[in-house]
């Protein structure tokens, strides 16, 4: 009675390799992959070893964090004359398989976990379906698409008394992983001071260098502000100048000799007087990295490089933003060269102005390549603008209707950025319009002559005899 428990456990050691045998080997694996890069083509390849009866292979392409599984390919045996019949159930044979699922120009959206799902009949019954699977994930990578360097401080202003602060902003866009971004000037690489990034990045307007002005601040030095317009002589030697009060008297229709055209005054003055304070030691540059996730899996970079600008060595300075990822096989770059304007080129539209014309005043280049973009001021010298207006901020000055009181004027056109300041100025000459007689014309543009005259004795004589 006592040897019975053991009797039956020896049973069962004897009939588990029998049930083995009966039920199937399968073992599933996929072959691992490296990291690929968009736009290659890629194998996935589900390895099986069996010694049973095919049933079926699948494909999955898991989503949503494993709860969604997309079918990519099937394999079904019942459909299929391409399999090995094992009927003998008493021999013992292990076959190798191999399942293949070739993306030919994988995409990033391709991105994530793969399954392979193995079926084989079982051997004790063929209504059973023994199952395997094995699992992958490919990562694709993706390189940069986009690189990009600006200056923080778009409208930042040029300034000879007080020391400021200037970024420069390296944007990278379209690269998977983030890639490593970093800076170099005139070739060399820059040794800067590593600041935090913030705690969350967003792609919205370029953060300037606000956050930096603990940097370095030097309070207003006793250089003196020269003036530097030789144009304006005439108020040093105590007279006004003529274009305060404009005469109202026309220029001759051009049609009757000359043909002559708006005065451009050739000289441009470059500002570039500095202070004591200026010196050449090196600056201390400091870069603070900023990472956005996009929608689809990139990820934009934006490395922004801080340092106090000195004008007398960062002029003509040569910046280049490198960019390193493993998905290139070379750096990338992009380069900026900081250069103060000089030799604005001013057009103006109609050449041959007449009363009531619109005139536009336009900034179209520079003796050289501006970078970072200039901020443009247009004065009228000696009188405000044609609205009241102390001053205009833009590229172009538009006078709408300009009236004869404008003729002679001389207007000033400054452009600067943070490395240095230009003056150019223009003269305005307005001429006869046959459309208009003359002594006719108002300030604004607009008729008070003797058709005026008649229009108020038409509603004089009108009331008069309303009231009688």
């Amino acid at each position: 009675m006592r040897a019975a428990p053991s009797l039956r456990g020896c049973v069962c050691l004897l009939l588990a390799p029998i049930l083995d045998l009966a039920r199937g080997y399968l073992t599933v694996s996929i072959e691992p992959l490296p990291p690929v890069v968009a736009g290659d083509a890629v194998t996935l390849k589900c390895n099986f070893k069996t010694d049973g009866r095919m049933r079926e292979i699948v494909w999955y392409r898991v989503t949503e964090g494993g709860t969604i599984k997309q079918k990519i390919f099937t394999f079904d045996a019942m459909f299929s004359t391409n399999y090995s019949h094992m009927e003998n159930y008493r021999k013992r044979e292990d076959l190798v398989y191999q399942s293949t699922v070739r993306l030919p120009e994988v995409r990033i959206s391709d991105n994530g976990p793969y399954e392979c799902h193995v079926g084989i009949y079982d051997r004790a019954t063929r209504e059973k379906v023994v199952l395997a699977s094995g699992n992958i994930f490919l990562n694709v990578m993706a390189p940069p698409t986009s690189i990009e360097v600006v200056a923080a401080d778009s409208s930042a202003t040029f300034s000879r008394y007080q020391a400021q602060n200037f970024t420069l902003v390296c944007i990278v866009s379209g690269g998977k992983p983030a890639p490593m971004v970093y800076f170099k000037r005139d070739g060399e690489s820059i040794d800067a001071v590593l600041l935090p990034e913030p705690p969350a990045a967003s792609p919205g307007p370029l953060p300037d260098s606000r956050p930096f002005r603990s940097l370095l601040h030097r309070d207003l030095d006793d250089t003196k502000v020269h003036k530097s317009l030789s144009l304006l002589d005439a108020e040093n030697r105590g007279r006004r100048p003529y274009t305060e009060r404009p005469s109202r008297s026309l220029t001759p229709d051009p049609s009757l000799g000359l043909q002559p055209t708006p005065e451009n005054i050739p000289e441009t003055v470059v500002s570039r007087e500095f202070p004591r304070w200026v010196h050449s030691a090196d600056p201390v540059y400091f870069l603070r990295h900023s990472h956005t996730p996009g929608s689809d899996g990139t990820v934009e970079v934006r490395a922004l490089l801080t340092w106090t600008l000195n004008p007398q060595i960062d002029n003509e300075a040569l910046f280049s933003c490198e960019v390193k990822h493993p998905a290139l096989s070379m750096p990338m770059q992009a380069e900026v060269t900081l250069v103060a304007p000089k030799g604005p080129k001013i057009m103006m539209t109609p050449s041959r102005a007449r009363v009531g014309d619109t005139v536009r005043i336009l900034v179209h280049g520079f003796q050289n390549e501006v970078f970072p973009e200039p901020m443009f001021t247009w004065t009228r010298v000696g009188s405000h603008l044609l609205d009241g207006s102390p001053k205009f901020h833009g590229k172009e000055l538009v006078l709408e209707r300009v009236p004869a009181e404008l003729n002679g004027s001389l207007y000033r056109c400054t452009a600067q950025n943070p490395l240095g300041s230009t003056d150019t100025h223009t003269r305005l000459i307005v001429f006869e319009n046959p459309n208009i007689p003359r002594g006719t014309e108002a300030s604004n543009g607009s008729t008070s002559g003797p058709a005026g005259v008649r229009l108020t004795l038409v509603l004089a004589l009108t009331v008069i005899l309303e009231l009688t």
